[in-house]
């Protein structure tokens, strides 16, 4: 069986995974913000397979860097992510996934860019269809959700592209890490009133998670808007600006009522879509859960009264490989 590797190219992360013959799973991920520097996408790409130590693999590709503003269009961004793996992948075979479910050709790929726009969910959904033939694919990650029905063994989700997707709650644009607060919510309780935040980038998701102990620092592979660091002391700062003011302006147990305020909100969004998306199908179905977001997921799950199915097919996506399970999904697709 010839390994291949599995790349999921995102705008904030690029993702890299080998799943060899026996199910042992390699993983690699490193950020990259792609709209900073759309020009050292190649080396980021070729950074990130070296570190799976596997020399002239094939590649199955997904991308989701495409809809960063640094690109005038969709299209010119599908076709510069193509053409920075191949700068970074010289010789090798290079595959590109559809919506439609497709591991197509390079040339192909180029010829219908916004087919193989932002796919890398129909890849993840594919491989779970396979041991888990009906359910929910619930996939929170650091920037946004995907909420994927499987019926019979088949991916039946409504929406193909973003729009679509994001009409049919299929796509929520909330995660566990880059999330603009200002994004999340109008309001948060100080001195137990509501109090209505500055709609500026003054703190993401990451810093309410980090307070509320659902991350580590070392999980959140992210910079944060005043780009400074990790710690707790730094996540209540930013956490404080959203209302204008420094932590020692703030009464204690403020800042930690705005991250609270920020969970809430997160998991009601994700539940009101998922109830929407389970709503027509079958009654008992459970959900898979992966992502950096997994315990929004999981707590959304439970708000719709949905079980959570710890079965994610004959590969285990929990933990690390679940945070990265389009990359495993497509090294998995691509051997075939």
């Amino acid at each position: 069986m010839v390994p291949v590797i599995g790349l999921d190219v995102g705008g904030a992360n690029t993702k890299a995974a080998i799943v060899d013959a026996d199910g042992r799973i390699r993983i690699a991920s490193e950020p990259f913000e792609v709209w900073r520097r759309p020009d050292a996408l190649a080396g980021a790409i070729a950074s990130v397979v070296g570190r799976l130590g596997v020399q002239d693999a094939p590649v199955a590709l997904a991308t989701t860097a495409e809809l960063v503003d640094a690109f005038a269009t969709k299209r010119e961004g599908v076709r510069h992510v193509l053409a920075a793996a191949r700068q970074a992948l010289p010789g090798r075979g290079l595959r590109v996934i559809t919506t439609a479910g497709e591991l197509v050709g390079f040339d192909a790929a180029l010829a219908a860019p916004l087919e193989c726009a932002a796919a890398n969910w129909m890849a993840t959904a594919l491989l779970i269809a396979r041991s888990v033939p009906d359910a929910i694919l619930l996939d929170c990650g650091g920037t946004s959700t995907d909420l994927i029905p499987i019926v019979a063994g088949e991916v039946v989700a409504r929406g193909r592209t973003d729009v679509e997707r994001l009409l049919s709650g299929e796509l929520v644009y909330t995660g566990a890490l880059r999330t603009n607060v200002a994004a999340i919510v109008s309001h948060v309780p100080i001195g137990g009133r509501p109090c209505p935040i500055a709609s500026e980038l003054f703190a993401i998701s990451a810093d309410a998670h980090l307070l509320r102990g659902n991350l580590t620092p070392g999980q959140c592979t992210c910079s944060f808007p005043d780009g400074r660091g990790a710690s707790a002391a730094e996540a209540r700062a930013r956490l404080a600006r959203v209302v204008c003011a420094d932590p020692d302006q703030l009464a204690q147990g403020d800042v930690e009522a705005i991250a609270a305020a920020v969970e809430e909100a997160q998991i009601a969004q994700v539940a009101a879509a998922l109830a929407r998306v389970a709503e027509p199908l079958p009654g008992g179905i459970g959900v898979i859960v992966v992502g950096a977001g997994a315990f929004l997921a999981r707590a959304a799950a439970a708000r719709c009264g949905l079980p959570v199915d710890s079965d994610a097919g004959s590969l285990a996506l929990g933990g690390e490989a679940g945070e990265v399970a389009a990359a495993v999904a497509l090294s998995v697709l691509g051997r075939e």
